[in-house]
């Protein structure tokens, strides 16, 4: 089957999203996504993040390798997947393949990843940052998400971050979601990465969101969580960059075959359940 997405130039979107080091900024992603009380009500309403904290996480990690690392036809599959998936996610107020939101979410991906780049690893963007959200743009697209509808270019995506944070109101919904995130009980034997995490997590948040979340953090905390990250930022620069990007051809494999069992799975429950 010949893919009739159009598939931009993915140099620098594959470049960024190779550094293993953005996954530091992944809770700083979800956290503001779920600070936007629509899509926090709808993960509330239709996850089952409480009971099984880690999907969600490796769902998006999924959906974003295969875009990102694909083939467009790849890229295309998940897409239709993803987008019949969020017609039955809808509730009052919210829907799952609303553009607005699509937008949000993705901004702060884009956001998480270029918050790495440029904070911890102090690295200039300059023309990266905006060929970077040129191209990340794509993976709205895959989800149908019309293209006038997305920050046109870095000025403009700034601008649209700048104001989502200063004007976002957390709800109930966000907090109770963030707590299952932070504090997941299923997962408390791993409380040693859990804390670290959580530490992580908490410091990278804009202020005015970890406040609205409700999160206790202080001047102490800041300079150890940057201490750590500056040492941590110079031994991983240190490292040859086809060395730290050498595990994405593994973990492409893994993906697929982990996106090659949900789908059986899918089908498998589709043929079983009985028609209504």
């Amino acid at each position: 089957m010949t893919s009739t997405l159009h598939v931009p130039d993915r140099t620098v979107l594959r470049r960024v999203a190779a550094e293993p080091a953005v996954m530091l900024a992944a809770g700083r992603a979800l956290m503001l996504q779920v600070a936007h009380p629509r899509v926090a009500q709808g993960v509330a309403d239709h996850s089952d993040v409480r009971e099984r904290p880690l999907d969600r996480l490796f769902g998006t990690l999924d959906f974003l390798m295969i875009v990102t690392f694909g083939t467009p036809e790849e890229a295309e599959r998940m897409g239709r997947a993803i987008r019949r998936a969020h017609e039955r996610i809808t509730g009052p107020g919210y829907s799952g393949n609303d553009p607005d939101l699509q937008v949000w979410v993705n901004a702060t991906l884009i956001d998480a990843a270029l918050f790495v780049y440029e904070e911890v690893l102090r690295r200039p963007s300059g023309d990266l940052a905006a060929a970077y959200i040129d191209q990340a743009r794509f993976i709205a697209d895959v989800l149908g998400c019309p293209p006038d509808l997305q920050p046109a270019d870095i000025g403009a995506f700034r601008a649209y971050m700048d104001e989502m944070i200063s004007t976002l109101e957390v709800g109930d919904a966000g907090r109770e979601v963030a707590a299952a995130v932070l504090r997941p009980r299923r997962l408390r034997l791993l409380w040693p990465a859990l804390w670290l995490n959580r530490f992580i997590t908490t410091g990278l948040l804009p202020p005015r969101i970890r406040d609205q979340y409700g999160l206790e953090w202080g001047p102490r905390r800041d300079r150890v969580l940057w201490f750590l990250l500056r040492t941590g930022a110079f031994g991983y620069t240190l490292v040859p960059g086809a060395l730290r990007r050498a595990g994405i051809p593994a973990g492409l494999w893994v993906t697929r075959r982990r996106v090659e069992r949900r789908a059986r799975g899918y089908a498998s429950q589709r043929t079983t359940t009985p028609a209504a």
